[in-house]
């Protein structure tokens, strides 16, 4: 059988279907990643006793898999272990959209839903380079600067592969759609791009007082800021 990720297009079924604003939707992998890939937090929903909760992760994508952790006694952990599957969201907001009416404004937005499977990832090695993809994901290359975990550390984590069996993708990237009547209007309508920027790295009490920032910080810094 094919593996997804080399799929053009996730299979479309009745939970992943978009109805609402579907000539914005998109099933198209590759698309998909993009948006999985331009950020490392996402919300992950689940059942505890009973009460559907979300709550935001940090992330990493390899190929088809997320994965995500936390402590071994992580209640939404455990909770999607048991059931066997979750639905994972990401979304990044990219401008407000003020209209001449209340009830046309928007906003700009790319986001992605995934459903699919979970198992956990039990040898210290395998959780060792997904830690490393969680990092590297949030900071490109700050692995390699950090000491290396001690194995209590391990022990203490919960590593989650999550396997995407299909997903969907919304984007909205247009201006403004006011009623035809309301153009003539003196109401100023537009879009406020919104964009999340990198300050300048603040170094941490002790000895990053007199060390010079990494050559990887500085360039995560000058490609957000």
């Amino acid at each position: 059988m094919k593996k997804l990720y080399k799929m053009k297009e996730y299979p479309q079924t009745k939970i992943n279907r978009i109805k609402r604003g579907a000539n914005r939707g998109t099933y198209n992998v590759e698309k998909i990643n993009t948006i999985l890939d331009a950020g490392f937090l996402c919300y992950v929903g689940y059942i505890y006793d009973g009460k559907p909760i979300t709550i935001p992760m940090a992330y990493a994508r390899k190929e088809d898999k997320i994965y995500i952790h936390g402590s071994t006694g992580n209640r939404m952990l455990l909770s999607i272990l048991e059931s066997k599957e979750t639905s994972i969201t990401v979304m990044h907001l990219d401008g407000l959209v003020l209209a001449r009416s209340g009830l046309h404004h928007s906003v700009n937005y790319r986001s992605a839903t995934l459903f699919g499977n979970l198992k956990k990832v039990e040898k210290d090695e395998d959780k060792t380079k997904i830690l490393r993809l969680i990092v590297d994901q949030m900071v490109p290359n700050q692995w390699d600067s950090l000491r290396p975990m001690y194995q209590k550390e391990l022990d203490r984590t919960l590593v989650v592969e999550f396997t995407i069996e299909t997903a969907s993708a919304k984007i909205r990237d247009v201006g403004v759609a006011d009623e035809p009547e309301d153009y003539k209007l003196e109401v100023w309508a537009g879009i406020i791009p919104i964009k999340q920027i990198a300050e300048y790295p603040i170094p941490d009490e002790g000895k990053p007082k007199s060390m010079e920032i990494p050559q990887h910080i500085l360039d995560y810094y000058e490609k957000n800021k």
